[in-house]
């Protein structure tokens, strides 16, 4: 049985789509590095069957945690509706955990003509209720939080051939710490929000003109972000600092945001986000997002790293071959990239 048609019986099983499913009516639609989505229209609907294989957070239960986010950030109306859980379908159905969510078409964002509306979706996003204490992973101090994480990928496997980047990443967070502790005072206090924190161009998508989410566009927003699965509970600055550092920009596009298109993604945020701008507030934000910039950087090349041994090995579930030279082309060019950070 190959494997729509395994998807099909076990949609089937489950009585998701409330009539049986054929794998005529299951098509692939896109893979991650940890999760599988399928499109499945049946029935005159159209949804995603996304399926997990591992978990960047740690957890065990990634599928059962992501839904839950799609619950929290629904009242946005910029992100996927989640419809289903199996969180424990190991036992007898495709992965680690699956779902299924709501079908957005669209087409992939331009950062030349897309940043601001990116801006508007983050402000809508982060003014969204937080969750019951628990029910999301807090990141309250979120440089020495990242700095952890990332020391935890780069220690992942002891073994790794190429330890001489694993010193230079190292003597990295070392400079994140630094400045961890001088800038302390300046997020002491910052509101917690609820933040996606990989905020990569390919988990946006422009909404085709006559789509019903294009209601709103009264706020000036024309995109939706589809991928939740590393949310956590964070200053604005982890979404705002991921989406501006080159690591995230240069992954897919040839773009880097320069000082003028940079400010003016950071005035629209706050334009959204308070409905005005001043001067002081600006700079707050600027000084803020650089230092998350500077961090994230830290995390992007530590995975990077992490899933280059992944790769090199063939241990991967998921494997694509662009996201391969990618992080080799990054490790390759570690001296240029952490300029950006240094």
């Amino acid at each position: 049985m190959n494997r729509a048609a395994t998807l099909a019986a076990y949609l089937t099983e489950k009585n998701w789509m409330s009539q049986p499913v054929s794998a005529g009516q299951v098509s692939f639609l896109a893979a991650g590095e940890y999760n599988e989505n399928w499109l499945v229209q049946c029935g005159g609907r159209a949804a995603v069957l996304r399926i997990n294989h591992g978990s960047q957070l740690g957890l065990r239960n990634q599928s059962e945690y992501e839904f839950s986010v799609l619950r929290h950030v629904a009242s946005s109306g910029l992100t996927p509706q989640p419809y289903a859980l199996d969180p424990l379908p190991w036992k007898h159905g495709p992965g680690k955990g699956a779902m299924l969510m709501e079908y957005i078409p669209g087409t992939p964002p331009d950062y030349r003509l897309h940043a601001a509306d990116a801006a508007r979706l983050f402000a809508r996003v982060h003014g969204c209720p937080l969750p019951p204490r628990g029910d999301m992973i807090a990141q309250p101090d979120p440089v020495r939080d990242i700095a952890r994480e990332s020391t935890g990928l780069l220690h992942r496997q002891p073994d790794h051939p190429r330890s001489d980047i694993r010193t230079r990443l190292l003597n990295y967070r070392d400079t994140v710490l630094r400045l961890a502790d001088d800038t302390a005072q300046l997020f002491a206090g910052e509101p917690q929000v609820i933040t996606n924190t990989e905020v990569n161009s390919g988990n946006f998508i422009v909404l085709p003109p006559q789509h019903p989410r294009r209601g709103n566009e009264q706020a000036g927003v024309a995109l939706c972000l589809v991928d939740w699965e590393k949310a956590v509970i964070s200053c604005c600055h982890q979404d705002l600092g991921h989406f501006l550092v080159p690591t995230t920009t240069r992954w897919k596009t040839d773009f880097t945001f320069d000082a003028q298109s940079r400010t003016d993604f950071l005035r629209a945020y706050l334009q959204a986000r308070h409905g005005s701008v001043d001067a002081d507030a600006l700079e707050a934000l600027h000084l803020r997002t650089r230092v998350l910039e500077r961090t994230i950087l830290l995390r992007a090349l530590s995975w990077c790293f992490m899933a280059w041994y992944e790769y090199s090995r063939g241990d991967r579930t998921l494997r694509n071959e662009f996201t391969y030279g990618r992080i080799t082309s990054y490790l390759e060019n570690i001296e240029c990239i952490l300029k950006y950070g240094e």
